[in-house]
């Protein structure tokens, strides 16, 4: 079912499309399938619903995400089945991505209260300006697959917060997850036609419906670059704002001074977030030859101590690939390196054994004598994929790690606050992690440079995205 201007309906073409399981193939149910006409339809109705949402108080509206943050953390187990079902990450992981996906209700309850503006002295002593902080309207969000909880209330909650109303877009991958959480919202109490859900299984017109629309004002994406430059080309003509979360290709810089077991068990961590497939895993792991062959060696054990399967059975740790494309790209990728002269490992295979044939399960692989010239040295994988690359001098790490035109996270490792300080500072991405795999938080800016995006989500920064500044001059 559709949910616009407060309620849930069929589409109106009435045709649905279903929500398989990645681990398994089984169906997990249908959705309603969307169209132009329905996305129309909630336009119209987040336009309707604005002058209303919008002028009620800050802290109104952060009564309601303050609801909708308790009911989210009471429904956790559920909602994290749910998304070990639908998008395949291990239970564990999904629990940790509802209590993400709650912490930006949370904040931004909080941000809603300090949504400030300010008084600038005038040259003349008979003016006085003001500069107020004012909801830019309606919002069209696309959301992913691969965080698909906690994507939808990183750009919900500020948008609210900040007295907007929104037409969100899911994957269609993870349709049912979407409409769960738009059932918590509506349960909150969010009034009618302030958040508008529409699934479908054409994304490139129901997309670009709601990029071009002249009632949407604003446009939060997030998902692969080569879409998003599309999206920046279409809101261009209607000149409107746009915020962009783009892919990554992420260094990890292990120097020599670094103790190199602790670091490869940093990598394998982050490195195996969602099976690979998040866009500040590392990419490309840089390790200083002194300490390679520790490293390696830890890593080597790591990976083959990990278990594959469906993430609802005890002691898996690595989930299946979201679908058959995203396989096709871990076998041409490894297939690549392998023939111009990169060393396998570990894994470099499909996983067919024990009734995994059923599902995209790739085994987790680790490549060394990784070169430029190789695919996997440009492409984001996003999977369970680590290539190796042994540097020489500090220099030449860091100029490696931003060879690159994608700038989201990045990753350094060293016990000497100088190489910290010097590498955080050249480093061209968003993000830069010293001695840390897990540099984000509700609380925390996230977001990249070059082409991993525009803006950031998150953060005290987070609600600005989603305000206009409006100067008012007086004569006294």
């Amino acid at each position: 079912m559709l949910f616009i201007d407060g309620k849930w309906r069929p589409a109106a073409s009435g045709r649905e499309f279903v929500s398989t399981d990645p681990a398994s193939g089984e169906v997990l149910g249908s959705v309603a399938d969307a169209g132009v006409d329905d996305v129309r339809e909630a336009i119209g109705a987040a336009r309707a619903a604005f002058d209303g949402w919008s002028r009620r108080t800050a802290y109104e509206r952060a009564e309601v995400l303050s609801r909708a943050h308790a009911l989210m953390l009471e429904r956790r187990d559920d909602l994290a089945e749910r998304m070990t079902r639908e998008q395949g990450k291990p239970i564990r992981m999904a629990r940790a991505e509802i209590g993400y996906a709650a912490d930006f209700l949370s904040w931004f309850a909080g941000e809603a209260k300090r949504v400030y503006g300010e008084t600038i002295p005038s040259s003349r002593a008979d003016q006085r300006f003001l500069v107020l902080r004012q909801p830019v309207g309606v919002v069209g969000a696309i959301t992913p697959w691969n965080y698909p909880v906690s994507m939808l209330t990183r750009k919900i909650s500020p948008a609210l917060a900040a007295g907007c109303t929104i037409v969100l877009k899911p994957a269609e991958q993870t349709p049912l997850l979407a409409v769960e959480v738009f059932r918590l919202l509506e349960e909150a109490g969010v009034p009618e036609g302030v958040v508008n859900l529409v699934t479908t299984s054409d994304p490139a017109s129901v997309g670009a419906e709601l990029v071009t629309h002249p009632d949407v004002r604003k446009i939060t994406f997030t998902g692969s670059t080569e879409v998003g430059r599309l999206i920046a080309r279409q809101a261009a003509d209607g000149v409107k704002r746009v915020s962009l979360e783009l892919g990554g290709h992420a260094p990890f810089i292990v120097f020599d001074d670094a103790d190199p077991v602790h670091a490869a068990k940093g990598a394998a961590a982050v490195k195996f977030l969602n099976t690979g497939q998040a866009c500040i895993c590392p990419n490309r792991l840089f390790v200083q030859r002194a300490v390679a062959e520790p490293f390696l060696a830890t890593l080597e054990e790591r990976f083959t101590r990990l278990r594959a399967g469906s993430g609802l059975e005890d002691g898996v740790t690595v989930g299946p690939l979201i679908d058959a494309d995203a396989l096709a790209k871990m076998e041409r990728q490894v297939a690549d390196a392998l023939e111009r002269g990169a060393r396998l490992i570990t894994g470099g295979r499909r996983l067919t054994d024990d009734g995994l044939d059923a599902g995209c399960f790739y085994a987790p692989t680790l490549l060394a004598d990784v070169t430029p010239e190789m695919q996997i040295y440009r492409e984001e994988t996003f999977g369970p994929l680590a290539p190796v690359i042994v540097f020489d001098e500090d220099d030449e790490a860091i100029e490696m790690a931003n060879d690159t035109d994608y700038g989201l996270a990045s990753y350094v490792y060293t016990r000497d606050l100088s190489r910290a300080y010097r590498s955080m500072e050249r480093l061209a991405f968003g993000m830069v992690g010293i001695n840390d795999i897990n540099p984000t938080s509700a609380a925390a800016p996230f977001g990249g440079i070059k082409q991993s995006g525009l803006g950031v989500e998150g953060a005290r920064e987070g609600i600005g995205e989603y305000l206009d500044t409006k100067l008012v001059g007086i004569s006294i």
